[in-house]
């Protein structure tokens, strides 16, 4: 059996920390082939891939039509190499998650996303019901394809030397188009990869309060994370959103402040490793998975945390 890695890309780089744990989740099924999708500027991505142990080759197509991820000339493309490959798989992420529908689509199989674990070349798990349950499917389509999510699955490691080879990309559909990207520069670390998060909640009370939960972040250098009630209400971004419908995290060290611990935020995070709540109701949901709890007013606690640290 041979699997296909579509690498996530992201502004013409590879984001290696995701590729090396989709790698790692799928070295035991066979050889692996990743393909690297992008416009002229595809050589270092395509170095950093051939770099990680357990790539067989590298796949480098550059295209114009590729230059911006768009899912209608990435699909075509893994569907033109498709027939090679018992399963093809991508990173859980907002890349894969676009694409890998649109490739099972136009192979007429089934996609299987946020696998957690592979049992068999043809078994996976999942979870559902934000987290509750864990769902076990077998395919048997001729094809698997499948999403996963990578904070289950620790990083292969760098020591490799794959061979890169140089493919051509199928004509365009042109079914979309490139308008802009927007960019949110900063030096906080990514939050679906940092060792530490710092999240915030409806109990923050406004955007004015949040800037707490930025400080305490930059103190300790961990990202920012949000609850839905949070972004919903105005206090933080859509991208910090930590939960079933946002980001899935699984830092070190999670810090919930304000955060009551809906099941939609659980499926989220519950997989830290050290989780720790703030909140001034000692009967918060949250406060029943935290390793460490501080029952409190989080307007005193998290001035006096801030200085201390």
């Amino acid at each position: 059996m041979t699997v296909l890695l579509l690498a996530e890309i992201s502004q013409g780089h590879l984001v290696t920390d995701h590729v090396a744990r989709a790698l790692s989740a799928v070295s035991a099924l066979g050889e692996v082939d990743v393909l690297i999708a992008t416009d002229e500027a595809g050589a270092d991505a395509a170095a950093q891939a051939a770099r990680l142990r357990g790539v067989r080759k590298v796949l480098l197509c550059e295209a114009p039509c590729l230059a911006h991820g768009l899912a209608e000339p990435v699909a075509a493309l893994v569907r033109s190499v498709a027939e090679n490959y018992s399963h093809i798989v991508a990173p859980a992420a907002t890349y894969g998650k676009n694409i890998l529908p649109r490739v099972a689509a136009l192979l007429d199989v089934m996609v299987i996303s946020d696998v957690t674990a592979l049992k068999d070349p043809e078994t996976f798990e999942r979870p559902i019901y934000a987290g509750n349950a864990v769902q076990q499917v077998v395919s048997s389509d001729p094809i698997k394809i499948f999403t996963v999510r990578t904070t289950s699955f620790p990083p292969a490691p760098e020591g490799g030397s794959a061979s890169v080879e140089v493919i051509s990309a199928p004509a365009d559909p042109h079914l979309s188009a490139w308008v802009e990207d927007r960019i949110v520069v900063t030096e906080r670390p990514e939050l679906t990869s940092a060792k530490r998060v710092v999240s915030g909640g409806r109990g923050l009370g406004s955007k004015q309060n949040f800037d707490a939960i930025i400080h305490l972040a930059d103190k300790i250098g961990a990202a920012v994370g949000a609850s839905r009630a949070a972004v919903d209400l105005g206090y933080a971004p859509n991208d910090w959103q930590v939960g079933q419908t946002g980001k899935i995290v699984a830092p070190e060290l999670y810090v919930a402040v304000g955060i009551s611990g809906a099941i939609q935020h659980l499926a989220g995070m519950k997989d830290s490793k050290i989780i720790v709540a703030i909140n001034k109701d000692e009967d918060a949901p949250i406060l029943k998975v935290a390793d460490y709890a501080l029952v409190g007013d989080l307007f005193t606690i998290i001035p006096e945390l801030s200085q201390k640290i």
